[in-house]
């Protein structure tokens, strides 16, 4: 490397992640194009029209429609490039000019999905894209994982942000829905253990179920309430008859106390 190419790198590292915001670090702010004010980033910008009171001057950024960023370093605005044309700094280690994307922490390992249509973390190598689901998920999921078509095109239903493009983790659950990781371990805290939306089970419960064997074991009901009741199991979606027990009704297909009771028994 010559003395004008040295020259050239340390004029565009200058600065390299002192710039940004909360969400990314970063040396350029946007210009929204939907209401032509200027931010640091996409989800800085949401945040504060999100809190707008009026709620008709709610809106997100529609991040491809970007078209005018501003160096940070110095100030000038320019159509959206990697490099400022005016001070020579990388606006962003990492540049996407589909998404108009830029962060200088490549220890996130970004790429571009065509079929998602936007950025993702975690290194290309990891990921592999389900048609079905219409997202990306890690290479273990790859035909080990139940489709629900564009399942990540949804909100979360815990907290009900949309999943597709949010910057939390998201989890894909055994039965093929999607949730925030934070969200699914508030429910297991607060022993939650069935999907909102489908109401199977979405965590390891077999110590539980084991635990109820045992107990409905040493608990047998009296003999004026002993009786079969009739059952749908939540689990594997199948009808059939389980002895009445106020501590739960297990499902002889497969073991589940994730079960309700249609009719028969005490009280019906």
């Amino acid at each position: 490397m010559d003395d004008s190419d040295a020259i050239r790198k340390r004029n565009a590292d200058f600065g390299k992640s002192e710039y940004g915001c909360e969400h990314y670090r970063r040396r350029c702010r946007i210009r929204a194009p939907c209401c032509n004010n200027v931010f640091a980033c996409r989800h800085c910008h949401n945040e504060a029209t999100s809190s707008l009171s009026n709620p008709k001057h709610h809106h997100e950024l529609v991040r491809h429609n970007v078209s005018q960023v501003i160096c940070a370093v110095c100030d000038t605005e320019q159509e959206v490039m990697q490099v400022c044309s005016n001070c020579g700094v990388k606006m962003g280690e990492y540049f996407c000019s589909i998404c108009k994307f830029y962060d200088d922490d490549t220890g996130k390992n970004q790429f571009h999905c065509d079929e998602c249509g936007i950025c993702r973390v975690g290194g290309r190598e990891n990921f592999f894209h389900c048609p079905k689901c219409g997202s990306c998920y890690t290479i273990s999921l790859r035909d080990n994982h139940h489709c629900i078509e564009n399942s990540m095109k949804s909100h979360c239903p815990v907290c009900y942000e949309y999943l597709f493009d949010s910057i939390k983790i998201t989890h894909i659950m055994k039965c093929g829905h999607t949730i925030h990781m934070d969200c699914l371990k508030e429910m297991a805290t607060q022993n939650q253990y069935r999907c909102p939306i489908c109401s199977k089970t979405v965590l390891n419960m077999s110590d539980v179920w084991n635990e109820l064997d045992e107990e409905i074991e040493d608990t047998p009901m009296p003999e004026g309430y002993r009786s079969e009741v009739s059952i749908l199991c939540n689990d594997c979606n199948k009808t059939c008859k389980a002895p009445f027990h106020i501590l739960g009704f297990k499902c002889s297909q497969c073991g589940s106390y994730n079960t309700r009771r249609i009719s028969g028994g005490h009280g019906s």
